[in-house]
């Protein structure tokens, strides 16, 4: 966990959750909530989507508080105006997937990381595509960077929301040094 986001402690019963669709610069995005806490954030044909009957009754972004922060956060963000996320996230993975959410809400703004590097983080370079497959089980888009992850080769590798959406978001974020040294 990062100190520019914050999760909510697991309560014994989950609040109910909700949904709405958020406009954003890459398209549609999906946002259910649990109680004040984000708990999911999916493109369309998103590579894992919410399980049927877990995303709650629809409701209108107007008047819904963590809706409009998130749609305000994320507008800021594809604005270039934000580089880091108060939205409350809820996550509900098993203990090492939030390991690898953690450490994925900790790479900065504007860099980048490999699956391999976060298996050495956790203390085993053999997790590696144990670290890809949470990074790709990722539940909320975006505000826990998944995009941030790249291959080892410093290709782009897979990204639930589609490879194309990865570009685009490691180009907003790409430092103005590294955009004007690039030949194409």
């Amino acid at each position: 966990m990062t100190t520019n986001q914050t999760k909510p402690s697991t309560p014994s019963a989950r609040a109910p959750r909700r949904h709405t669709t958020l406009a954003t610069e890459l398209g549609d995005l999906m946002a259910v909530a649990e109680g004040e806490a984000l708990a999911g954030l999916y493109f369309p044909g998103h590579w894992h989507p919410p399980a049927v009957g877990s995303i709650g009754a629809p409701v209108a972004v107007s008047g819904d508080g963590l809706f409009e922060s998130t749609r305000r956060e994320l507008s800021e963000y594809f604005r270039g105006e934000r580089t880091a996320f108060t939205v409350p996230t809820a996550t509900h993975g098993d203990a090492f997937s939030e390991k690898v959410w953690d450490l994925l809400a900790a790479i900065p703004y504007g860099t980048t990381t490999t699956y391999g590097a976060i298996a050495r983080e956790l203390g085993n370079v053999n997790l590696a595509q144990r670290v890809g497959q949470a990074v790709g089980h990722n539940p909320v888009s975006i505000l826990i960077p998944c995009h941030r992850v790249i291959g080892s080769d410093g290709s782009l590798t897979g990204y639930a929301g589609g490879l194309d959406r990865k570009a685009r978001l490691l180009g907003l974020e790409e430092p103005p040094e590294v955009a004007e040294s690039r030949l194409f």
